[in-house]
């Protein structure tokens, strides 16, 4: 039986992506460095926001600067992590018919724990249980410890649990969790380059991801026709 969903966040319940990009080249312009395109910003997100600044900043930036820089991005984003994010279509109601269904949810990101506490407070109090972001102690995704982590706080077994994210990060923080995984088009990775990196079951809307979960496993007094 299908028992938990566990949800990236950032192009997956979230487009977060212009206030990640603001924060970024508010970093650089503070510490006197060239902006990143949008679309450059999009190709960096994925592996917590310590890897989207080192690709993010000059080539030649000394260790020092670009610890002053990734420190004025964190301060930031934190303070302006609201201002242009939005939940997609139709998410707030896929959560709560999964919820409805008896699935528990939670959600794991490479997000700092702070941003995922102040989003999570806003979007997700009603429906989702658990909020893992980066934090001292624990590997980021791709390893399977944040994944590990959430479904020991949700109380739940990897064999009854389904992964759904957005990147290929995503795709090997599954493979590396155990647990299978549905890929979302309208996030932040194609589906070409999603398929290049082993994606198997991709979906275009909230809808159809319901309905993957519903085939993947019996959801409690459900049925794919009945969602």
């Amino acid at each position: 039986m299908l028992t938990a969903v566990i949800f990236d966040l950032d192009g997956t319940l979230l487009d977060t992506l212009e206030d990640l990009a603001d924060a970024t080249n508010w970093a650089l312009r503070q510490n006197g460095m060239p902006e990143r395109r949008l679309e450059e910003v999009r190709c960096f997100v994925g592996n917590g926001v310590r890897r989207l600044m080192e690709q993010a900043v000059a080539q030649d930036t000394t260790a020092a600067l670009f610890e002053k820089t990734f420190a004025d991005f964190k301060s930031y984003y934190v303070d302006h992590c609201q201002v242009k994010t939005r939940l997609y279509d139709g998410i707030p109601e896929m959560l709560q018919t999964l919820k409805e269904r008896g699935l528990r949810l939670a959600i794991v990101s490479n997000k700092l724990q702070a941003g995922v506490d102040e989003l999570y407070d806003r979007y997700f109090l009603d429906t989702v249980e658990v909020a893992i972001g980066e934090r001292a102690g624990i590997q980021r995704k791709p390893a399977p410890d944040m994944v590990r982590l959430a479904l020991q706080e949700l109380g739940v077994a990897a064999d009854e649990t389904v992964y759904v994210g957005d990147s290929d990060v995503d795709l090997q923080t599954a493979r590396n969790s155990g647990l299978p995984c549905v890929s979302v088009l309208w996030g932040f990775r194609d589906k070409d380059f999603l398929l290049q990196h082993g994606a198997t079951k991709l979906v275009e809307d909230s809808a159809q991801l319901v309905a993957t979960l519903a085939a993947m496993g019996t959801i409690r007094g459900c049925s794919v026709e009945s969602l």
